[in-house]
């Protein structure tokens, strides 16, 4: 197997960090969970809601049912790292940076049409590989998709997020994984050690109105809907310790051809809500695996066995999409849109009091609908 990433390294500012309970316990089956935890990492173990009138517990990952009780915060660099040091262990990987992949190579005669590889440039040059099924996993910018006229269906999202940093003190609110919320401004903390993560969530195409107000407003927002952090945001003396996140998500409809399957952001971006794209990803993979190891062993791949794929992961991909959705606009974007105080959605509150139902809101970000789980290979 060969791997090709675009970057020469994987080092991005503010790319997810988050590893969920479903992705532990798939590190757990390889084997790999208790060397995953020696990285530096903070644990969120609830989700909240705070806003003027109180908090609002959403979801208690404490209670689920799993080994790993909590979502990992780990920064993305280190856990693809690991995975790609992990991998090294196996003489049939290989792992290619700063590769480029410039075209795909689509079979001619009997087989025409299906893709048998790419062609790829890097610093030193040109190259080609040659395989029986490429994999498209490179992001919601995917060459490989564009390049393979695979279409995607955008839903528009209301929001855009500004992220940031800013220094973690030891007196400081141990919610990490919180949401503070009030009349026009939403905001996230997360634990990053000794930062805390913050993003900024605005109105979608309002970055520029938020950056003419100037950094002076900027600060006082932060401190009027965060007060723990209003000592601190002096810090923030430009423009250029932020970056702005275009919130987006979409849904191919089609993730497979002959040769070619997408998976992850590639497939379906997600919007940033409860941080699962990363995992959703990783799902993806280990479904590809359960369904694909024995065909392309056995030299017998075919395009059924990549709709298959599709079939298993697309509902539970539409159901979080689809709650995703209903928080961007009943929660976050209504509190933006608001000039009175905030009013949580009456069902939101109602699960929360109940306790049958409170489980359920830990679970779907946990797990999603479908738990993957490896399966042993055929004998």
């Amino acid at each position: 197997m060969t791997l090709l990433e675009r970057h020469s390294d994987f080092d991005r500012d503010f790319r997810g960090d988050t590893v969920h309970p479903a992705t532990m316990e798939i590190m757990d089956q390889l084997g790999l969970a208790g060397r995953l935890l020696e990285i530096p990492h903070s644990k969120i173990r609830a989700l909240s809601l705070v806003t003027p009138s109180g908090t609002l517990r959403l979801a208690d990952l404490g209670r689920l049912r799993t080994r790993y009780p909590y979502v990992t915060m780990m920064p993305q660099v280190k856990f693809l790292e690991f995975v790609t040091r992990e991998a090294a262990r196996y003489p049939e990987f290989e792992l290619i940076m700063g590769a480029r992949v410039q075209e795909l190579l689509v079979e001619e005669g009997a087989g025409a049409g299906a893709v048998r590889g790419v062609r790829y440039r890097t610093r030193d040059g040109e190259g080609t590989i040659r395989a029986a099924l490429t994999v498209g996993a490179d992001g919601r910018y995917s060459t490989v998709r564009k390049l393979a006229d695979l279409e995607a269906v955008t839903n528009s999202a209301p929001i855009d997020v500004v992220w940031f940093r800013l220094p973690r003190e030891p007196d400081d609110p141990a919610e990490s994984g919180a949401g503070y919320l009030r009349a026009g401004r939403a905001m996230v903390l997360l634990d990053r050690g000794s930062e805390w993560q913050i993003a900024f969530i605005i109105l979608k195409g309002t970055f520029q109105e938020l950056k003419n107000a100037g950094i002076e407003a900027f600060r006082r927002e932060i401190a009027a809907t965060i007060p723990a952090l209003a000592g601190r945001t002096e810090l923030l003396s430009d423009w250029n310790q932020v970056t702005m996140l275009s919130v987006a998500a979409s849904r191919v409809r089609r993730w497979y051809r002959p040769g070619l399957l997408l998976i992850g952001d590639a497939a379906h971006v997600m919007s940033p809500v409860a941080g699962v794209g990363i995992n959703y990803a990783i799902q993806d993979a280990v479904e590809a695996a359960n369904v694909l190891t024995a065909p392309l062993k056995d030299g017998r791949l075919r395009t059924e066995h990549l709709a298959q794929v599709q079939r298993r992961r697309e509902w539970p991909t539409k159901v979080i999409q689809a709650m995703q959705a209903m928080i961007l606009r009943r929660i976050i974007a209504a509190a933006l849109e608001s000039a009175g105080p905030v009013k949580l959605p009456i069902g939101l509150r109602i699960i929360s009091r109940i306790p049958g139902l409170r489980n359920l809101p830990g679970y779907m970000i946990a797990f999603g609908v479908r738990r993957a789980r490896l399966e042993p290979p055929p004998a």
